[in-house]
Parts: structure tokens; sequence; C-alpha cells
């Protein structure tokens, strides 16, 4: 019989302190989804649907781990999170999947439906792949060996989302189990006959990489595409490097998952009609080294507009010469505009701006002034704005003098040459130490939008 593993985001040990999550309203992620978790192991107990609660003291690594240990074939699991942000006019229900995986989408798709038919309050923000996330990729869609889904009901920051979150838990809870329950009764999670005991029959695909079809076959386990590990070798990639590998030993070969590789410059995609994983080793960019602040960006002004446009539709309006200023401006500079104009969106929450930044104040970076009262930079037009955090950077990356006229009010306390990769930034721009993994998540958002990568 299937059991579904439900998870409230946050609420454990991390770091050595209690992670109570986004804080807003007078109370906290972690209480909201063990609330709302709590009613929905009730509703699918009632429904004869066997419901685990994963501890609520688990850091994120012991969530998974805990899973990991007890789950089995056929099992399924979520976590419950809500989603936050300076900018209090975000709002709406977000479920995301591992990326490249059809059928992870379709079962994220059926629980978002679910959950809205149940309360249409709630907008949609839709099902997503995991690679549009601030890091890139979800640890609770990657690591989990069984078929798993991170669902973010509404944004904690957002007060009529919180007033939902609040007023409607039983039928956000009926909501989740109409969905949770569909899922479970899916073919692919009860395959028809039952398998032997001990015995897994994986389906074969084809692999094809760079154009040509490769000699070996891969596996496809849950909707991911696993390839064999012979050929990871090949492609000179150091497993070492990666964290938390699933490796499935199946007729004597040991395999991965494809989406794993991502990281590494090799970029994944699915040929449905052929049931081929697709992989493209593209060397140029990421021999570049993608996260280095310096240098030459790839992107065109039209492909840095698509990708704004991507998450803001009115951002070109508000200000339609963004993507001309960030290229020329870093140009000048020896700044990699690509890097820039994605710390930008990072910062601006892709010109949405919210909190203490206002879009008049030009600030695209989050810059600070020196002395005074201000807590924030403000310029006095577009280019001055992106001039000022260009010139930031590069005080930032380099030693190499400024071209231009100085704009950045702060640019004479930075150590010269400090950080010239954004993973450097992280502690020094942003109190986040994964700051710089966030910018690099985009610039390669942006490559792969573009059909660079």
């Amino acid at each position: 019989m299937t059991r579904i593993f439900i998870s409230a985001g946050h609420g454990g040990f991390e770091n050595g302190v209690r992670d109570p999550g986004i804080v807003a309203g007078g109370t906290t992620e972690a209480q909201e989804m063990i609330r709302i978790r709590d009613i929905l192991l009730s509703e699918l107990r009632s429904r004869g649907v066997q419901a685990l609660a994963v501890p609520d003291d688990l850091s994120q690594v012991q969530t998974i781990d805990w899973i990991n240990t007890y789950s089995h074939r056929g099992d399924v699991a979520i976590e419950l999170h809500t989603g936050g942000s300076p900018n209090p006019s975000n709002r709406g229900v977000t479920v995301f999947h591992i990326a490249y995986n059809s059928q992870r989408k379709k079962d994220a798709e059926l629980i978002l439906w679910s959950l809205l038919r149940r309360v249409p309050q709630f907008p949609s923000r839709g099902a997503k792949p995991d690679t549009e996330t601030g890091l890139g990729h979800l640890i609770f869609c990657r690591w989990i060996a069984i078929p798993s889904l991170y669902i973010e009901i509404g944004y904690l920051t957002n007060p009529n989302d919180r007033n939902i979150l609040q007023s409607r838990r039983a039928d956000i809870a009926t909501g989740l189990a109409d969905g949770l329950v569909a899922w479970v009764k899916s073919e692919h999670i009860n395959p028809t006959p039952p398998l032997p005991p001990g015995n897994r029959v994986y389906g074969s695909i084809g692999i094809r990489i760079n154009g040509q079809v490769y000699g070996e076959r891969g596996l496809l386990v849950n909707g991911n595409s696993y390839i064999p590990m012979d050929l990871v070798d090949r492609l000179g990639i150091d497993l070492t490097q990666l964290a938390r590998v699933i490796r499935i030993r199946y007729n004597n070969i040991v395999y991965i998952k494809a989406i794993d590789l991502r990281n590494f410059g090799i970029a994944v995609s699915w040929d449905n009609p052929n049931r081929t994983v697709v992989l493209r080793s593209i060397s140029r960019l990421y021999n570049d080294q993608i996260d280095r602040i310096m240098g030459g960006g790839y992107t065109t002004e039209v492909q840095m507009i698509v990708f704004l446009k991507s998450e803001n539709p009115d951002a070109p309006n508000q200000f339609p010469e963004i993507a001309k200023l960030y290229r020329r401006e870093a140009m000048v500079e020896g700044v990699n505009y690509d890097v820039a104009f994605c710390q930008m969106c990072l910062e601006t929450d892709f010109l949405k701006f919210g909190g203490i930044v206002k879009p008049s104040d030009y600030n695209f970076a989050g810059l600070g002034t020196v002395g005074g009262s201000s807590e924030i930079a403000a310029f006095a037009t577009t280019e001055e704005g992106v001039r000022a955090h260009i010139q930031h950077l590069k005080a930032y990356a380099t030693h190499e003098p400024i071209v231009q006229e100085i704009v950045d009010p702060r640019f004479d306390y930075i150590t010269r040459g400090v950080a010239p990769s954004v993973f450097s930034l992280g502690g020094r721009w942003s109190d986040d130490p994964q700051y710089g993994d966030r910018i690099v998540a985009l610039v390669r958002r942006l490559y792969e939008m573009s059909g660079l990568l």
C-alpha cells in the first residue's frame, strides 16, 4: 500500500539554531505549515490512506535521510512551505518538481489544481521545475529516492495570503488531500501486475550527447533519466564533487540521474517522442567560468529582455533601456554583463522591488550610502544607477582602474580584488552565504532560456 510522507517545512535545527522559516504577521512558516500538516494527516487517514508525518525537530538534511530510511518503492513524499518576499504584493501557490521529469510535472499540476479548486482565492503561480528556484535546485526534489514534490502555499509576507492560510486551513488540507489521493492512485505509482519481491524492472531510454547517439542505453526511474557511470567519467566530471548522488546498480551497471550533471556544464533535456535523454556539453561557457565577475557576456539585449519579462512582463515598460545600459556600462569596464544583469534581477526581484528600495531610487543592486541617515543609495537616472552597480562589482573583482567617473558612493571603502567570483560576494555584498549560488543559478537560467546551454 502506498504511503505518503509529509514534511512541514522548517521547525527543526539548522546550524545549531531552531529554524522557524519565514516570520511575518506575528506567526511563522513552521507554525502555519505544522497546523495544516496535522489537518492533512487526519483528512488522509479518514480516507483510508496511510500518511506519515516527518518529525518536526529534524533539519532539512535529516528530513531527507529520515524519508529515505523509512520509505519503500511506491511511496511518495511532499514538503509544505510558504513563500516570502520583501515585496508584500507577491502571492500565490506554486508546486515545484524535479526538472525534466514530465510525469512529476503532471503530478505537480494535479496537486496544484486540486488545491486551487478548494481554495480559489489563492492565485496560481504554476507547477514549476526546481531549476526556477533561488538556488537552481531543491534538495527535497533531488535527494529523496521516492517521488517527491515541494509545495509553496501562498506568501506569508502577503496579508491576503496570510489570512487565507489562517482562516482556510481545513479547505487547504482537503484540497491537498484530493490531489494526493489522486496521485497515489495513478497507474505509475502502483504498477500492474505487481513485480515479484526484490525484482525491479526499469524502462530503457536512449542517450544523445552533442547530437550523437551514445552506444549505451539509459534508464527511466520514477520519471527521471539515469545514465551509465561510464558516460559520466567520459565527460570528465569528478563525482566526488557531486553531493548526495543517488546511484542505482542495475544489471551490474551503475547509473546516476542525468539532472545531477547540470551544474557541471551539461545541458539536460528530454526528447519525449524518441524516449531519449539529450545531453549537451557546453565547455566554452564553463571554461570561461560563469561565476567570474570580470569578462564578457554572451547574451543579446533581446535575450536579456525576454528573460526579464519571463518574471515581470511590465519591467521593460518601466525601464526600457535597462538591458542596453547593462551591456554598455559593463563592456566599458570589462565586467561580465550577464552576471551583473542577473545580480540586478536577484536584488530587485526582476525589477518588482519591494522593501526600502523604490524604483525611483534607480538603485539596482541594493547599494548603501556613506554616513547620513539613509540606509540605501539613490541615483538620478537609470544610467547612473547601472553605472554605480558595475563600478561596485568591478571594485570587488579586480585592481584594474575604473574607466568612467566614479558614481558608486561606497567605492573607496571596498578592498579591491577581494572577490573575483560571485561566490566570494556572500558575506560581503549580502549576509546570505549562498548569495553567489543564487546569482549563478539565474545566469544558468538566462543561458538556458537563450539557447546557450
